[in-house]
């Protein structure tokens, strides 16, 4: 049981059966400490409530105690979800985040490192949504703050890495609409496959998908949105419905366009899942609350957001360690618009 009142480091020691000086190093990362004792003292931690005191670290350790947070835009449902639980893990070193929005432009992500630099923040967890970002980023490796890249990777192996099953998610999600009986499956994509994207990583798991299972891919069943945006994601869903080409299934390359999808099929007089069944990517909360509730690939974002947090701690530690790369695990949820 824990005790009313101020809760120290000594109390933590006891919860966990470790020593302080055990809780001191893990709190403040001094030396290395056995996984098995350091999830111990973190779970001390969050039972008993214990309030590190990130000031005072610091004063001691010479940083600010702050990692910063830069995504393509807060407002989405996907990267707000992250931003959450990238927070709460921070909270668990002790660390705050400052979060920072980048316009999904090459621009933008260099202006957020550039920025991470000027408010002296001890890392930056950065998620690249363009290729174009990658050239751009390499100039400002050099300007000594550490980087976790998520989305697309630095193809020069120069970050940190963690990623999500973008070939084998999607290829797990085109089997599923085959074994629910679908055969003229479409799929929902970004405009442009020239490059390597997390837009083509997602196509090849879908053809690779059909190929496996004996059925040629038809280019013609390839949608690609007009904007990424509700309303081009529902005029996608409208351009399905009047293509004549006898679709039974489709699977788009995220939830929140998964959903505009389904409500522009549903304008022309096509029930999901009845007519046409829809799987989505990504496993945002208001999947599962839509109607028809939305089956999709869902990638351990706990997980993810816990590795990117471990990853730019480590890497504040350690400025030259070789990069590492990690893929989240992922399962397909299976709900209403897939039944």
């Amino acid at each position: 049981m824990v005790k009313r009142g101020k809760i120290t480091m000594n109390d933590v020691a006891q919860l966990a059966g470790v020593s302080t000086m055990t809780v001191s190093n893990v709190i403040n990362d001094r030396v290395k400490v056995s996984p098995d004792a350091r999830e111990r003292v973190l779970a001390a931690i969050r039972e008993s409530g214990y309030q590190i005191n990130a000031a005072a670290r610091s004063l001691r350790s010479g940083r600010s105690g702050v990692i910063g947070l830069a995504v393509p835009q807060v407002s989405n449902a996907y990267f707000g979800m992250f931003a959450e639980l990238v927070i709460a893990e921070a909270r668990r070193h002790g660390y705050h985040v400052a979060i920072e929005q980048t316009g999904a432009v090459a621009v933008g992500e260099a202006a957020a490192v550039a920025q991470s630099r000027r408010l002296q923040l001890d890392g930056l967890i950065l998620s690249l949504a363009t290729a174009d970002a990658q050239s751009a980023l390499l100039p400002m490796t050099d300007q000594g703050i550490p980087i976790v890249a998520l989305g697309e990777p630095d193809p020069a192996g120069r970050f940190d890495h963690v990623t999500v099953p973008n070939e084998a998610g999607t290829a797990a999600a085109t089997e599923h609409l085959v074994d629910q009986g679908c055969r003229r499956i479409a799929v929902v994509t970004g405009g442009n496959l020239d490059r390597l994207t997390m837009f083509t990583r997602r196509y090849n798991g879908y053809r690779t998908a059909l190929e496996d299972r004996g059925i040629r891919p038809d280019p013609k069943l390839r949608f690609a949105v007009d904007t990424l945006s509700r309303e081009g994601a529902r005029s996608t869903g409208h351009r399905i419905a009047d293509s004549g080409l006898g679709v039974d299934g489709v699977v788009v390359f995220n939830d929140m366009v998964a959903m505009g999808v389904i409500r522009g099929l549903k304008d022309r007089g096509v029930n999901v899942p009845d007519d046409m069944r829809v799987i989505g990517f990504d496993d945002v909360a208001e999947s599962a609350f839509f109607i028809p509730s939305l089956s999709t690939v869902s990638p351990d974002h706990r997980w993810k957001a816990a590795k990117a947090v471990d990853l730019i701690l480590s890497r504040i530690d350690d400025p030259l360690a070789p990069p590492r790369e990690y893929t989240a695990p992922f399962t397909i949820v299976r709900r209403e618009s897939t039944a």
